[in-house]
Formats: structure tokens, sequence, C-alpha cells
């Protein structure tokens, strides 16, 4: 991200900050005996009561880590409820439902997510290195995690995250099994999206008030331009088309432009005479309202970790 100024700051529509596990260890403290927290890092909820009891930072924080999506490291893997035993130098990861069980493989493999690195997890006070850790099955339904280590960092940073208006979106859903129209489809789109455009300018919407793009699935629909495998196979095409624009009257206006090309555009060797998709619903174009973009992405210095992150209190 580019160097964070005041203009980014004024757009933003929110600006949150991720906090670590010193605010809820501080509401704990304060008599606190259910906590509701706005957005944190999110093994720090779970760190917070392991380091606040006096355990070892390390295990509470990989403790924290495999905690974080529930029974997602089991077998099968099903939403549910997960169990850690946090001791001075490792944890044990057991499933209190007996259908499930943890083992090496599942909790080695979710120790890897949702991370740049797959070892090292920089959190607001400091670096979880996981790169040493070994996975034992200390019973058929139980695993050990030791080996993990803690680098405090030389300053406490929390992160931010904001996001500012990128517009306004309309989608539309079709697909396509014409064998002739799937062979040519990318110059197919190519002309279909010229059209549009002389359509929108004639209506006095010019290119530079809205964005065209087509997700196509069974080609290269959830890779884009990262997909390695470019000949398309498909017997059939599913398509998204999504528009967005300054205004939802825009994009409505010009997905239905979109829609109406998609449908009844000619293209060499064509045989059918009458619409080029199928279309699942009715009315089939649908005004998706405000669309965001993250803007603020940025670390902040403090010297106090529980200052951004006031606390009240209430009686229930």
């Amino acid at each position: 991200m580019p160097p964070l100024d005041e203009a980014t700051v004024r757009r933003a529509k929110r600006i949150v900050g991720m906090m670590g596990p010193e605010p809820i260890m501080k509401a704990l403290d304060e008599g606190a005996q259910v906590i509701i927290t706005g957005r944190s890092s999110d093994p720090a909820q779970w760190a917070a009561p392991a380091i606040r009891a006096g355990m070892a930072t390390a295990p509470s924080w990989c403790a924290g880590k495999t905690l974080e999506c529930g029974a997602e490291p089991t077998v099968p893997k099903e939403p549910d409820c997960i169990f850690l035993r946090v001791r001075d130098d490792h944890v044990i990861c057991e499933l209190p439902n007996p259908v499930r069980r943890s083992t090496p493989l599942a909790v080695s493999n979710f120790a890897l997510h949702e991370n740049s690195s797959p070892i090292h997890h920089v959190e607001p006070g400091g670096m979880l290195d996981t790169g040493a850790c070994i996975f034992t099955a200390v019973s058929d339904r139980a695993v050990k995690i030791d080996g993990m280590t803690w680098t405090p960092a030389e300053q406490y940073t929390v992160k931010l995250e904001g996001v500012e208006l990128a517009g306004y979106r309309a989608i539309t859903i079709c697909g396509t099994r014409d064998p002739v129209l799937i062979g040519q489809i990318d110059d197919y789109l190519a002309t279909h999206r010229a059209k549009v455009a002389t359509k929108a300018a004639s209506f006095g919407v010019p290119p530079e008030k809205y964005r065209l793009i087509v997700h196509t699935y069974g080609k290269d629909g959830v890779m884009g331009s990262w997909e390695p495998t470019m000949n398309t196979s498909s017997h059939e095409l599913g398509l998204v088309v999504e528009v967005v624009a300054n205004t939802q009257e825009i994009a409505d206006a010009v997905l239905a432009m979109a829609r109406t090309s998609m449908l009844h555009a000619d293209f060499p060797g064509r045989l059918c005479k009458e619409g080029n998709m199928a279309f699942p619903f009715s009315p089939s174009d649908i005004s998706m309202g405000e669309m965001y973009r993250f803007s603020v992405f940025h670390t902040v210095a403090v010297q106090d970790p529980c200052a951004m992150f006031p606390i009240e209190h209430e009686k229930v």
C-alpha cells in the first residue's frame, strides 16, 4: 500500500484497528464475564485468557491459532467445538464431540492457513514461529503440538483496516452450452464489450463512469488472468456479468445493455436465432448497492496496546 495520507483517511467509510490480546485481558481484569469485541486478531481472543493466566506466550498464541476456526483441524471437518490444553512448552488439541478426531495431518494442515508465510505469524506484539513444530498423536483423538517459539516485536503495532466507496454494483447470471459460441468465447466477449460501450455512450455514459466485468465459470472464472489452463474444454459455461459504476442508476442501465447484448449479439457460425444465453432468474438483473474496496491496510505504532480500544461495561 502507498503511504497513508489525509485524503485517503477522509475518503474512508470506516477505519478499524485490529486489537491484540491486551484489551481483552484488561476487560477480564476489570471483572467482565462476557466480552463482545470489535475487530481483533483472530487468535488474540483465545490467546488472551491463557497469557493472562500466566501461561507462556508461544503456546498461548499457538493455541489461539488452532482455536480460531473451531473444529477445522479435525476429521471429519465440520463446524463444531474444539478443546485446547495449554502447557508451558506445548499444547494438546482434542475434540469434545466423540464423532470427531484430531490427527497430526489435520492439525498441521490447519496451521498453514491465512498468512503470507505458512510458519511466521505476525501479531500485534510479536511473531509466532511454527517452523520447528512437531505434531504428535497422543491418542486416537488428540494431538500434541510443540516446538513453537515467540519473538517479541521491538515496537508494538496495530494494523488498521479501512474501506472506501468504490462504486455501485449490479449483476446478472446466465449460461450457455452452445459449442459454436463456447469455441470463440473470448472474441465474443470482446465484441460484446465493444457493443456495450457504444450503446452506453449513445445514452451519455462514457467508459470512465463504469466498469464491465464478465466472470466466465468453466473457463477462468475462479483464477482469472492467473488461470494456467488456457484451453476451454467445457461443454457449458456460466457467466456472471458485473457492472460497477458511479451511481446505482448507471450500473443498472449499463447492466441492462450488457444483458441484452449478451443475449442477442451475433457471432460467426451462429445457428441459434433466439437468445444465446439461459437466465436462471427473472427478473434477471440484480442491483447490489454500494461496493467497497480496501484503502487503508497499514500499521500504527502505539505505546499502549489498550489506548485505541475503549472498554465499556454493562450489567445484564
